[in-house]
């Protein structure tokens, strides 16, 4: 095996990759995967937590995958399924992250229904607003990863700015994100309300949010150096960034981070924090209020096709924004109160 940090020629990964850490992720994020998944029926929260769920499952796909080219790694012009298993597994491993963010957004959404009196933003549109922007950074990201991490292809040098467009809105949305919060945040501090759920799923939104920053900073300083791979030339492969010839950078700050990320919302999973129902919001004296429910009308197909679109397209226009609060004779409020 060639030392840390030295080329391998012909290799798909530049180097001669780790066959034990595939294992390890592959079963972490297995575990966290089963946890999301149980969760989501445990708390029935499939509509705010698919995501987390799709994601750990993809990124177990993702890192079994390594596994195998961990064995197969080098380039064959005849045999290409080392190339196919090889861009697989890093379109599975790279394309999650926004698709967390994502959810992210998603989530704190579910807390503006929950306090919609503080929310600088109609709940509904926070999903809308965000989903259009993590949409085209997904398309770039996707597109991106499949070309910047095919060495036989000549489009590598478009496959990287293409990445690094992705990153970089992904930047500035984390930062209208935390903003977003923040606001919200400030006007809930005003109302002097004490709540667990919002308070613990805001924390944790932050620490989701600061994790993904994190690993966007690794991927944005990644492909500003010396990222064209040429496998068959040695002195090539030893001018590429250091973060692409030493595969611990790619553990630490890809593989760990968005563990982290996983297990943390396996933790504070917001299912068991916030009410089931985007109708069901925290009145101004502490109180659990049911308001009234927002009835979906829309045919299973484009209930489906917003969800596919991030919902930009088959939007529910009957209703919207911030809950019309319901005289409390008629939805008494819940036994659950927020000192």
């Amino acid at each position: 095996m060639a030392p840390s940090g030295e080329p391998v020629l012909w290799s798909l990964y530049v180097y001669a990759p780790n066959k034990v850490a595939p294992v390890f992720f592959a079963i972490a994020y297995g575990i966290s995967a089963i946890f999301h998944i149980w969760q989501c029926f445990r708390h029935k929260a499939w509509k705010l937590m698919w995501l987390h769920s799709l994601c750990a499952v993809f990124f177990t796909i993702g890192y079994a995958l390594r596994e195998w080219g961990a064995y197969n790694y080098l380039y064959s012009p005849t045999d290409k399924t080392p190339l196919i298993i090889f861009i697989v597994s890093q379109v599975l491993i790279y394309v999650c992250p926004p698709l967390l963010e994502l959810s992210n957004y998603h989530i704190l959404g579910r807390v503006f229904y929950y306090v919609p009196y503080c929310a600088p933003l109609p709940a509904n549109r926070v999903l809308a607003t965000f989903g259009g922007l993590m949409a085209a950074v997904e398309a770039l990201n996707a597109v991106g990863v499949s070309l910047g991490v095919n060495p036989s292809g000549n489009s590598q040098s478009l496959g990287k700015n293409m990445t690094i467009a992705a990153i970089s809105i992904q930047v500035i949305i984390i930062a209208a994100f935390v903003a977003l919060a923040a606001l919200f945040q400030v006007r809930f501090a005003r109302t002097h309300l004490r709540s667990r759920a919002v308070r613990t799923t805001l924390l944790v939104l932050y620490a989701s949010m600061a994790l993904i920053f994190a690993r966007c900073v690794y991927r944005l300083v990644e492909h500003t150096g010396n990222t064209e791979v040429d496998f068959k030339d040695m002195e090539a492969l030893r001018r590429l960034s250091p973060l692409l010839r030493h595969e611990a950078y790619f553990y630490v700050f890809e593989a760990t981070l968005m563990l982290l990320n996983s297990g943390l919302w396996n933790t504070w999973h917001p299912g068991r924090l916030l009410p089931r129902e985007n109708h069901v919001y925290l009145a101004e004296d502490g109180t659990e209020v049911t308001g009234e429910r927002e009835e979906d009308s829309r045919p299973l197909l484009a209930r489906t096709a917003h969800v596919l679109t991030f919902g930009i397209l088959f939007r529910n226009k009957t209703k919207g924004g911030h809950h019309r609060m319901q005289e409390l004779s008629e939805y008494p409020p819940s036994s659950r109160r927020f000192p």
